[in-house]
């Protein structure tokens, strides 16, 4: 089973969840978040004072999924939220041991069918 976070703009979620509703996945978990990357934050001018916001607000989408879905989960979420612009996000892949139903006892990729 793979882990996929995706830090994303907050108005590519719509988009997002759309593009992942046709390719189809096991369920996913929703996150406002604040942070910056490379560009330590963005500067802005507002009545001709500058200011600058360090944090921007994302998304952080993560899923839960088979190994034999998450390539296909990972390239939904890569060609919808992309803009071609610095800020669009990362995804970060990683394996998960083990998963349980809490309701049912069921483990492992049974528990996230």
């Amino acid at each position: 089973m793979k882990k996929i976070e995706a830090i994303i703009r907050p108005e590519k979620l719509g988009e997002v969840r759309k593009q992942l509703d046709k390719s189809g996945y096991p369920g996913i978990m929703i996150t406002e978040i604040e942070g910056h990357g490379k560009q330590k934050g963005l500067e802005q001018q507002w009545r001709g004072e500058k200011y600058k916001l360090e944090f921007l607000p994302k998304v952080k989408l993560e899923i839960i999924a088979k190994d034999s879905d998450a390539d296909r989960i990972v390239s939904a979420i890569m060609e919808t939220a992309r803009t071609g612009a610095v800020g669009d996000g990362k995804i970060f892949i990683s394996d998960i041991e083990d998963a349980v139903r809490i309701r049912t006892g069921d483990r492992g990729e049974k528990a996230v069918e």
